[in-house]
């Protein structure tokens, strides 16, 4: 079935939706009522038991560049020769979109729920982030890279010993045009009992 054949709007989005790098966003990104909304979205997900396993961690403005003094910190204390170049691309990585949206997962042990199911919850959200963001008109990138598992940097960046970044999302506005990735065939990821 080609997208001309859906007659939902919804599914002809969610079919045009492709990440964007961050080096390509650019302001203006979502102010606070609109980043609320989002985030309201990213909230409405699965979650059995009702724990919210997750929360969200918001980068937008300096909040950026105290982060990347993070991420950069802990590279350089590992690579005490890169050079100076390296160490600002690390200093940098979250400041080229405007707003970057940390996504924690706050999975621990539960008599009844799964630390696996809270995972997939905090994926879910994450995704949710992902969607409402593009559903407003703004380009997004889910990214994990290093930093992400990294305990040194998910304590300076005020994560709990427990809790693990599903990803940052990135916001913003795409700066040019990206082509679409290779999707996967679905006779090569589909079967049927």
């Amino acid at each position: 079935m080609t997208s001309e054949r859906i007659p939902n709007d919804t599914l002809a989005f969610l079919q045009r939706r492709r990440s964007v790098p961050p080096w390509a966003l650019a302001e203006p990104g979502p102010d606070s009522e609109e980043l609320n909304a989002i985030l309201a979205v990213a909230a409405r997900v699965p979650d059995h038991g009702k724990l919210a396993p997750w929360r969200f961690i918001v980068f937008r403005g300096d909040a950026r560049r105290r982060a990347g003094e993070v991420i950069a910190g802990v590279f350089q204390s590992d690579n005490p020769d890169a050079d100076s170049a390296r160490v600002e691309t690390e200093r940098k990585r979250l400041a080229h979109a405007p707003v970057v949206v940390g996504v924690v997962s706050r999975a621990a042990p539960h008599v009844k729920i799964p630390e696996w199911e809270q995972l997939l919850s905090a994926g879910a959200a994450a995704m949710n982030l992902v969607v409402a963001a593009n559903a407003m008109g703004f380009s997004t990138s889910w990214l994990t890279e290093w930093y992400s598992y990294d305990p040194r940097t998910r304590a300076g960046l005020g994560l709990a010993e427990h809790e693990r970044f599903v990803g940052f999302v990135h916001i913003g506005r795409a700066t040019t045009a990206i082509e679409d990735r290779v999707r996967p065939v679905l006779a090569d990821v589909v079967s049927h009992f």
